[in-house]
């Protein structure tokens, strides 16, 4: 007995031996059937939630800040990738826009071939305007066919409308057209045009000049019984070699007397569009060979 009251004097003993009768006691009452956690267990968990919020909270918004910089990036490059793709395609919108137009105005300029082929035995070179000289005392323009082309002096240019002039000098590669608009009955190098009417071949006149305040050629020499009337359309007669037969000049707007008395005049509005030149015909006749 008395060695057991020395055994239990010893303290560290004694603090085991109550820790492991406290320990066996929780054991038993945590592995025991229960409805809810003990205050012990409530204060760990609630404990270990407080530190991982702590910890847990800047680390999500660390990961969130370097994904919302990777998404940036992302969305750079697909803004980066989309200004390329919108610039390529105003570059190939252009482009097809520029084809259309050309490919309809080849379309026009192929009917208008097939018909005039039909009607007389010419052959029509297209041509492309290279520039226009709107000097009122010489007005011309220069298209892209010359000698190597087969192009002469003298020979007619039309639009798919109607006449615009006739080759005034020739390059190789080049010519210069001058315009009917220039057109002048006192100059002695401008050559008059024999005319008739499309639908009254009894018509006869000499287109010769061109008023510039009223846009408008001057058919004179007409006879005073000539059927000639407003609206008729006035075409090449082709007694000429500069001006076959059958090439179309205008519509007639009024009929007046000359200044003399014995011959009429007639204003003639152009059937050509004098402005925005960009393709145009060289008429090429059995007589002047290419």
């Amino acid at each position: 007995m008395l060695k057991l009251f020395k055994l239990l004097g010893n303290k560290r003993l004694f603090v085991i031996l109550i820790a492991l009768v406290m320990f066996i006691a929780l054991m038993g009452f945590t592995l025991g059937p229960r409805a809810s956690l003990s205050w012990p267990e409530k204060f760990m968990r609630d404990t270990v939630g407080f530190v991982q919020n702590i910890f847990y909270k800047p680390a999500g918004y660390v990961a969130g800040l370097f994904k919302d910089i990777g998404n940036m990036r992302e969305i750079y490059e697909e803004n980066e990738n989309l200004k390329i793709a919108l610039a390529q395609y105003t570059r190939e919108k252009a482009t097809y826009n520029f084809i259309e137009e050309e490919n309809k105005k080849l379309q026009e300029a192929l009917k208008f071939t097939k018909a005039q082929k039909e009607k007389y035995n010419y052959s029509y070179h297209i041509a492309q305007v290279i520039s226009v000289n709107s000097d009122p005392v010489n007005q011309s323009l220069v298209i892209d066919l010359g000698e190597r082309d087969g192009v002469k002096v003298g020979q007619s240019v039309i639009s798919v409308k109607g006449m615009v002039g006739v080759v005034s000098h020739v390059s190789n590669f080049t010519s210069t057209v001058k315009l009917i608009t220039s057109m002048d009955a006192k100059d002695p190098n401008s050559n008059g045009i024999a005319a008739t009417s499309m639908d009254n071949h009894q018509t006869f006149g000499i287109v010769e000049s061109y008023d510039e305040a009223s846009k408008m050629l001057l058919m004179n020499q007409i006879k005073e019984d000539d059927p000639i009337k407003k609206g008729d359309m006035i075409v090449s007669l082709g007694d000429t070699d500069k001006y076959p037969r059958g090439l179309i000049i205008g519509k007639v707007k009024s009929v007046e007397e000359s200044k003399f008395g014995k011959t009429r005049t007639a204003m003639i509005q152009p059937e050509a569009e004098f402005q925005d030149w960009k393709l145009l015909f060289v008429v090429f006749t059995p007589e002047a060979p290419k």
